[in-house]
């Protein structure tokens, strides 16, 4: 997102462990091998938030932050990576560009359950900054959703968030987005449908590609009181994992297929002019000696194109969902019961997917946030 400061990825606070060697306490992340960790708090992080584990969650991608702005650009098993002898699934994990925006997007929803705001703005202007082209400036992030509660914040925090509304509605493809409504005290964040799955096409496996699963919710309504409100549908991961050019680790997986391809033909060559000449007569030492000197700069080559491994990686954060809501209204203080009910693709009400919750509204000015997925364990 052009004109926002790096401070902002301070923003979004991480406490640093106390102890050399942390443990989450989730037995599944402390079990994880060193390179995978990451993955595996985004996962147990995503899945503790839809079973309401909140303290859990926000350990987990306190951790997986934090060890995202110490990896990035750092890490030795990254910077192994970028060369031409090591595989791309031995770095450490840190996800491509849609995945880290969604760590920093969840952890801003739990800052706003906490009451606040201010942090969680911050969330969602370092994720848009991961899906953003810092560095050259060729692309800025292109999350609706992201501008959206950027500028909410904003507005609720007595400030002005017209710019970043502005950015949202001429990154939005639907209809005008509802105007912010700084009395609002129910914000509902809800998501649907599955995660992109990466593959690998091209001759070593090089390419990384992104593959849509069928989502059966394509829409979500919120009843309550006898109101049904829509919630929006802004974004649509498929289409983050798919969009966004100008990729560093594409660029560097397309060399090191380049240089494997390349070394290869010269081994084969070598091998070939060396056999060929071995075979002529005439001054045997000279020719002897060229062709045995090609022959072993075949095998140099065909050894180095043998070790170098291009293949693009394909570690997902697969619970992912495919698709971004969210909704703002306001109820009276006391208690509701509110409805969450997704709807398929032709707008038919999905009745197995229909999540309850009760809503208990303070008489105070705090928010009550609220996270539905088509997955979690609301009934």
């Amino acid at each position: 997102m052009v004109g926002v400061s790096l401070l902002v990825l301070t923003g979004c606070a991480t406490a640093p462990s106390n102890s050399a060697k942390s443990f989450s306490g989730n037995s599944v992340v402390d079990a994880a091998p060193a390179r995978d960790k990451v993955l595996v708090e985004y996962r147990s992080a995503l899945s503790s938030l839809r079973q309401e584990r909140l303290d859990e969650a926000r350990r987990l991608l306190d951790d997986a932050l934090l060890s995202l702005g110490g990896i990035y650009g750092n890490d030795k098993n990254a910077k192994r990576a970028r060369r031409f002898f090591s595989s791309e699934d031995k770095k450490t994990f840190i996800g491509e560009p849609y995945e880290r925006a969604m760590a920093y997007y969840y952890r801003g929803i739990l800052y706003w359950m906490d009451g606040e705001p201010d942090n969680a703005r911050a969330c969602f202007r370092s994720a848009q900054l991961q899906d953003s082209d810092t560095e050259n400036k060729d692309y800025s992030g292109d999350y609706v959703l992201l501008d959206y509660l950027d500028g909410l914040a904003s507005a609720k925090l007595a400030g002005d968030g017209s710019d970043a509304f502005q950015r949202a509605q001429a990154l939005s493809k639907s209809s005008p987005l509802p105007p912010y409504d700084t009395k609002a005290n129910v914000l509902f964040f809800i998501d649907y449908g599955s995660a992109p799955l990466k593959y690998a096409t091209g001759q070593y496996g090089e390419e990384l590609r992104f593959r849509s699963q069928t989502s059966l919710a394509r829409s979500a309504n919120i009843i309550v009181n006898g109101q049904t409100i829509p919630a929006q549908s802004y974004d649509d991961l498929y289409f983050q994992a798919t969009t966004r050019g100008g990729r560093v680790m594409d660029h560097i997986l397309a060399n090191k297929a380049v240089f494997k391809s390349t070394t290869g033909s010269v081994g084969d060559a070598a091998l070939i002019s060396g056999a060929v000449l071995g075979s002529q007569q005439g001054r045997r030492s000279n020719i002897d000696e060229i062709g045995l000197g090609l022959v072993l700069a075949g095998l140099v080559s065909k050894v180095v194109s043998a070790a170098t491994t291009p293949a693009a990686d394909t570690r997902t954060w697969d619970n992912l969902p495919q698709y971004l809501s969210f909704a703002a209204f306001s109820l009276p203080p006391g208690q509701h019961t509110v409805r969450v009910e997704f709807n398929d693709a032709q707008g038919r009400l999905l009745s197995n997917f229909t999540k309850t919750v009760t809503l208990n509204i303070p008489a105070g000015a705090r928010d009550s946030v609220v996270y539905v997925s088509d997955k979690s364990n609301n009934s």
